[in-house]
């Protein structure tokens, strides 16, 4: 049995979804930005999947920016506000600590080149106080970035409190919302945000695919020169395939959501937890007592490394992750859970369980039943002086 766990590093493409794209690629080649017919089909597929990207999270398909994904998704938000502000007052970025590296290496980089920077600090649950924002923000503030969903906890943040505050001081708010799009109801009207993020790939649809969405009158500067395509804001000829599929995705999500599928997933996801921390003695919830998206939880394992256990169920066909895939191959611990203030040996013990579409619960019992036996194992030979760190 292969079981897959880890749809907060990708999800599999959904067959609808998949079938629009092998379409698109086969038959729509013409390029959306010329004037005959075959450039036209292609436009016409292009705003098509803008009107339900757009419907998706409640905006306007004017203002949906399509894009190669959620870090260039951050990077156009983030480098394209700044540039606006630059010859202005306006010279400080604010971020949550916990952010995708995405959006913290772009500040870090903008910090190198004289930016103000600061990152807020989260509490043992990995969520942002307004408090602390409100302490930090001045009036010099550009921007204010807070993911909506953490990606390796789940934990999902105040971001209506977090944006009235950003929007008191005339700064812009933006979220990359990759991990809450297509998993709960997201509304940018609700959110009160500026800019909202989001990557196909996260809710089955292809990857190399995603979305900026920008309020309309937010000021920002295009970060790639060339064409004229997405309004001035994006240059570069469209991916009619991807975008086409990532309107599929978004429509196949959109109806997930009015039909509360989400619950299933939570369903799902509150029984793996429940039986792992009932059958598995030394294991702690991350992020307990936190709002968080349906399909996530991240558990730590006391006496077993991490890379261990995730290298262990790997062999027993089970997926999962330590974190980030953006971040695998560091040695690095999590720089959400150090942020949440944890101890340096469970930083390093915790798995992150991410649930889809295509998950049962037997699937679901198959791996409450065999954790006991993998994790006593580990521990087994870490006590008897193996090279498996605790």
């Amino acid at each position: 049995m292969r079981i897959y766990l880890d749809h907060n590093a990708t999800t599999p493409i959904a067959p609808s979804v998949l079938e629009i794209l092998i379409a698109a690629q086969r038959e729509q080649f013409g390029n959306a930005s010329s004037v005959h017919s075959f450039g036209q089909i292609a436009k016409s597929l292009v705003d098509d999947a803008r009107a339900s990207v757009a419907s998706l999270i409640g905006g306007r398909p004017q203002e949906i920016i399509f894009t190669s994904g959620g870090t260039e998704s951050d990077n156009l938000a983030i480098r394209g506000v700044a540039e606006t502000a630059a010859s202005s007052k306006r010279r400080r970025l604010i971020v949550s600590s916990i952010e995708h590296e995405a959006v913290l290496n772009t500040v870090k980089a903008l910090g190198k080149v004289g930016w103000s920077t600061t990152f807020l600090p989260v509490n043992d649950r990995g969520i942002v106080f307004p408090e602390a924002l409100s302490e930090a923000i001045t009036d010099d503030t550009a921007l204010v970035s807070v993911m909506h969903a953490n990606n390796e906890i789940g934990t999902v943040q105040p971001i209506p409190e977090l944006a009235g505050i950003t929007h008191r001081y005339g700064a812009l708010f933006h979220t990359d919302a990759v991990q809450s799009t297509g998993k709960i109801p997201v509304s940018v009207d609700a959110l009160d945000v500026d800019l909202l993020s989001l990557s196909s790939h996260k809710f089955n649809g292809p990857k190399g695919v995603g979305a900026l969405w920008v309020k309309r009158g937010s000021r920002l500067a295009a970060t790639m020169t060339g064409g004229r395509q997405e309004r001035n804001r994006r240059a570069g000829t469209e991916n009619v395939p991807g975008i086409s599929a990532l309107g599929a995705a978004a429509r196949l999500a959109e109806k997930k959501l009015a039909t509360r599928g989400e619950r299933a997933t939570a369903e799902l996801r509150n029984r793996l937890e429940t039986g792992v921390l009932a059958n598995v003695p030394g294991t702690v919830l991350n992020g307990n007592g936190a709002d968080r998206v349906p399909n996530t939880t991240n558990i730590s394992f006391d006496r077993v490394e991490a890379e261990s256990l995730l290298i262990a169920l790997d062999l027993e066909g089970i997926a999962v992750s330590t974190g980030s895939a953006c971040s695998s191959g560091t040695l690095e611990p999590s720089h959400v859970l150090r942020a949440m203030g944890l101890s340096p040996h469970r930083t390093q013990n915790s798995i992150r369980f991410s649930l889809g579409l295509d998950n049962t619960t037997a699937q679901i019992d198959h791996v409450i039943k065999i954790m006991p036996r993998i994790v006593e194992k580990l521990r087994t030979l870490s006590r008897s002086g193996s090279p498996v760190r605790s």
